[in-house]
């Protein structure tokens, strides 16, 4: 029995691995590999090998498009943050039978696709919208307000889209959270802001980071948000991939973008990996 259970567990270790050779390993060396070719109005992929597409990284119209998609992505990582803390607090703590109800309320958006909540937006934002008729219907303003086709637009609509993959990690952090260090701290005279700052806060913090890089990451490279919701006056990293590939046919620079996004992603893991591993050698001592 032992043996077959073994031997099950190598089959298993075996089908994973292939599939993240194949489908992860395979796809990100092959784009390595296209991104230190040579591009020409002929081939898409040419030689000789060059380091030309990452020096072309350096010119001011891709530099300024990467620190507004840190900036957006930022912003909008803080607000699912400010938002879903709370609420995933609430749940977590809530001795109640609708608790169940509340968790299936932010699982129900990943039953519907993406790009149709996205369209549904432009409804509520356009100037004949829900969100304008109804201020000025209440008389909060004279005059629509230009919500549609500006970064506003996009950071409401990334928002919408990526608060749930916020809420859930914090959820699921805050419910193993041992009651007996938060009733110890109230015993010793700490107040509720204390207790949240010295136990709750520290004792969550894996759960901010893991829901941080799942909101952060998504937010620079979702390209349909800000075509949809941004119009041609907000392009952030997914679009400039995007272009490079379908538009100017430039694969090599395309690649170049996605594997320095690739690397930023490999040295956010790495950070979550460190805080999470100390916290654990915390806990074992």
């Amino acid at each position: 029995m032992k043996h077959y259970d073994n031997g099950l567990k190598h089959f298993s270790l075996s089908i994973i691995w292939l599939w993240l050779t194949v489908f992860a390993m395979l796809p990100f060396c092959l784009v390595t590999l296209a991104s230190f070719a040579s591009h020409d109005d002929a081939h898409l992929l040419t030689l000789p090998a060059t380091l030309i597409n990452y020096i072309h990284l350096n010119n001011s119209v891709y530099v300024k498009i990467f620190k507004q998609s840190f900036y957006i992505a930022g912003i909008c990582t803080l607000i699912c943050l400010l938002l879903g803390y709370p609420f995933a607090y609430l749940i977590a703590r809530m001795q109640s039978r609708f608790k169940g109800l509340l968790i299936l309320l932010i699982i129900i958006p990943f039953w519907t696709s993406s790009l149709i909540r996205t369209y549904s937006m432009i409804t509520m934002l356009k100037p004949q919208g829900v969100i304008n008729s109804m201020l000025l219907w209440l008389g909060v303003i004279s005059k629509p307000l230009t919500l549609l086709f500006t970064d506003t637009s996009v950071m409401i609509g990334l928002v919408y889209n990526l608060l749930p993959f916020m809420v859930l990690p914090l959820l699921t952090n805050i419910e193993r959270l041992d009651n007996r260090l938060i009733d110890a701290a109230r015993d010793l005279g700490a107040n509720r802001l204390t207790t949240f700052r010295k136990i709750i806060l520290p004792l969550t913090m894996p759960g901010i980071l893991s829901g941080s890089i799942l909101v952060f990451l998504p937010a620079m490279t979702i390209f349909y948000i800000p075509d949809l919701l941004g119009g041609s006056k907000s392009i952030l990293l997914g679009n400039l991939i995007q272009n490079q590939f379908l538009i100017a046919q430039n694969w090599p620079l395309g690649s170049a973008i996605s594997v320095v996004f690739t690397l930023l992603l490999a040295v956010l893991l790495i950070i979550y990996w460190r805080s999470s591993g100390n916290k654990d050698s915390q806990e074992l001592l």
